[in-house]
């Protein structure tokens, strides 16, 4: 069956009470300099030329479907659910933050869990970025049947979003975790791969350290011999980190989350590919090197065979375009959203 014409179909994305402004794609992805970039939830009302709003009374005014995202104690989303449905919009919902981890955060209280099944009792449906937080949905008794993984899209077909450098121009390994604090980021381990690895291939190491002192501590209890180990401590514009990640010839992380993906989605964009995550996004564009039940060993010699075979690294560059455009460009994505509020067009599971 084709897929549906998408010209006339717009999203709103609401975020009650959220910090992120009010945000219009008329453009789709844009121009690369944003006041946020069209990636993650931005990245649904970006593929349809839809928007990103805080303010219920203009998501009202979009006279669109909205997606309803749910945060922190769910008070001001349940409010806005009943006043959404009661203006006659269809609202599906999903949790902001989709991390495993960060699902059990938020579910461990007694009060806000029992409003996250009211709403989701209440909802038309339930749009999931990661596999697992679908099957969450489609666990709860009472909940729409309209449920579905519909993975983050990234501007892959939008040539301004092209950040890739030619083969020869790259090198070295950019690690693509940060924080030491999330035990489930292995980024400690991250690490320790990226060392042996770079003690066997001579490929540099780039890291991100935004923990001062305690990260250069950290970091230099890791052992990296100090010409092959690069610390940025700056925080970068998202083009600037794009530009900064496509000098890299692969990114590494040991990231057990089952987030929805945005490190590899960034290393789609720039074309690099990613060892290690199990993010839905990694599982999809990267599916010979992604860390879904996999070994840090196994993960380790995925690394290295990219980073020593150039056939291979060829291979998988060539890869993860054709996935990316299949199943994560804005265009596919946004006729999945359409046919999911429509109801006309089963969407394919992960």
């Amino acid at each position: 069956m084709a897929l549906p014409d998408v010209s006339q179909f717009r999203l709103t994305v609401l975020n009650p009470g959220g910090r992120d402004p009010e945000q219009h794609f008329p453009d789709g992805a844009g121009e690369t300099a944003q006041v946020h970039q069209p990636t993650n939830f931005h990245a649904y009302a970006a593929c349809t030329r839809g928007s990103f709003q805080r303010h219920v009374k203009h998501a009202i005014g979009e006279v669109t479907p909205v997606l309803l995202l749910l945060r922190g104690d769910f008070i001001a989303s349940e409010r806005a659910l009943v006043a959404l449905q009661k203006e006659k919009r269809a609202v599906a919902v999903s949790l902001k933050e989709t991390g495993l981890h960060q699902i059990a955060d938020q579910l461990r209280d007694p009060s806000r869990l029992g409003r996250f099944v009211r709403i989701i009792r209440q909802a038309d449906g339930c749009i999931a970025p990661t596999p697992e937080a679908a099957d969450l949905y489609r666990a709860i008794p009472g909940r729409p049947d309209r449920v579905a993984f519909i993975p983050t899209p990234y501007p892959f077909d939008d040539p301004r979003w092209d950040f890739s450098r030619p083969i020869d121009e790259r090198s070295g390994i950019l690690i693509g975790t940060r924080e030491w604090d999330v035990p489930s980021r292995n980024h400690a381990g991250a690490l320790f791969v990226a060392r042996e690895l770079s003690e066997t291939t001579g490929e540099p190491v780039t890291v991100f350290n935004f923990d001062r002192r305690k990260g250069a501590r950290l970091l230099a209890e890791i052992g990296f011999a100090s010409e092959k180990l690069r610390v940025l401590d700056q925080k970068l514009a998202y083009p600037d980190y794009l530009r900064e990640l496509a000098r890299h010839k692969i990114v590494l992380q040991l990231d057990t989350s089952f987030v929805p993906g945005q490190v590899a989605g960034d290393a789609l964009l720039c074309r690099v590919p990613c060892a290690g995550g199990n993010g839905a996004i990694d599982r999809l564009a990267f599916p010979e090197s992604c860390g879904f039940a996999c070994s840090i060993d196994d993960i380790g010699k995925a690394a290295l065979r990219m980073l020593t075979d150039r056939a291979h690294y060829q291979e998988r560059v060539a890869n993860m375009e054709g996935v990316a455009s299949q199943r994560l460009s804005f265009e596919v994505v946004a006729q999945e959203l359409q046919a999911f509020f429509g109801g006309s067009i089963s969407i394919a599971a992960l």
